[in-house]
This record gives C-alpha cells, structure tokens and sequence, in this order.
C-alpha cells in the first residue's frame, strides 16, 4: 500500500524562499548579504578565542568560528528531533562557505579589506596565512573554488531537506 502525503505549505514555501535565496547568494557571493554581519562577528570571535593557543590556531579561528556558529544551531536542532530547522541553519554554513570562498580566492591578492579589530593596522590575511604555511598560496583560486562548490552543495542538500520534510506522511499521525 502507498502512503499518501499531505504538503505542509508553510515548509514548502520555506523551502522555495531558501532555493531562491541559494540562487541569488551563488550568482554573486561578493555581494554584501543577510548574514554577513552575523557570520564576521562569529569570524572574529573565533579569533579572539582560539588565540589562547598560538598565531596559527588565532588565524585559522576567524574561519572556524564562523562555521562553529551555524553547525552549533544545526547540531542542536538535529539532537532536538527538530528536522526542518537543522535543515535550515545547515542552509548557512554553505552561505559562510561561499564568503570563505572569496577570502581564499583573496589569498595572493591580498585586496579585500581586511577588520582590525582596536584599531591596530597590522592585519593578517588570514589565507594568504594558511595557505602559505601549506605551501598552497599559487593554488588560492582552486581551493576557493573547492570551497563554493561545498557551499553549493551544502545549500542544494539543505533545500532539498526542507522540500522532503515539507511532506507529511498521513499514515503516521501527526504530533
């Protein structure tokens, strides 16, 4: 026997608004969006909390701290049983994954304008920093790239979720 499903329309439109969303944040990830401030307060806070342990775990921090945040929100959902919203803050770690993917992309160029926090004017560019250490600098646009097409795939996995637990099994009785 099937199993009929019923739409939870509310979910299923969440799950439009993310694929839109996803769509606009992929055309153009330089474009200053929705959650940028969120995720550089998280980037620097990584820092500030990771440089207890030395110059390159303080540098590598800003990019952890900025995953941290969402996959904290998206393990707490998940080990709440709360599905649809673990699905929705996985949607934002692909969206930092697209803002570390222009920062790695920056690593030789050394363009973008860099935060200093207390008004100090001695920054570090945090993957000219890391990828040098790795001997990967000449490679900046390659892992930049790797790093959008995880953040790609992160947020298609994330839409798709949202569009699968949008469904309502009928036979299952609704809590």
């Amino acid at each position: 026997m099937l199993n009929s499903y019923k739409i939870n329309y509310l979910k299923a439109s969440g799950a439009v608004l993310l694929a839109v969303y996803g769509i606009i944040l992929a055309r153009d990830v330089t474009e200053y969006r929705f959650l940028d401030r969120v995720d550089l307060v998280a980037h620097e806070a990584g820092h500030l909390l990771l440089s207890w342990f030395g110059e390159r775990l303080m540098v590598m921090g800003g990019t952890l701290g900025q995953l941290f945040v969402p996959t904290a929100f998206t393990v707490y959902f998940f080990l709440r049983r709360e599905l649809y919203s673990a699905t929705v803050t996985f949607f934002w770690i692909g969206q930092n994954l697209f803002n570390i993917s222009v920062y790695i992309k920056d690593a030789q160029a050394m363009a973008l304008p860099l935060v200093t926090v207390g008004g100090g004017g001695d920054s570090i560019h945090d993957w000219n920093y890391m990828l040098s250490g790795l001997g990967l600098l000449r490679h900046d646009q390659g892992v930049g790239t790797m790093a959008y097409l995880l953040g790609c795939a992160i947020i298609i996995a994330s839409v798709l979720c949202c569009a699968y637990l949008s469904l309502q099994d009928d036979e299952v009785g609704s809590d």
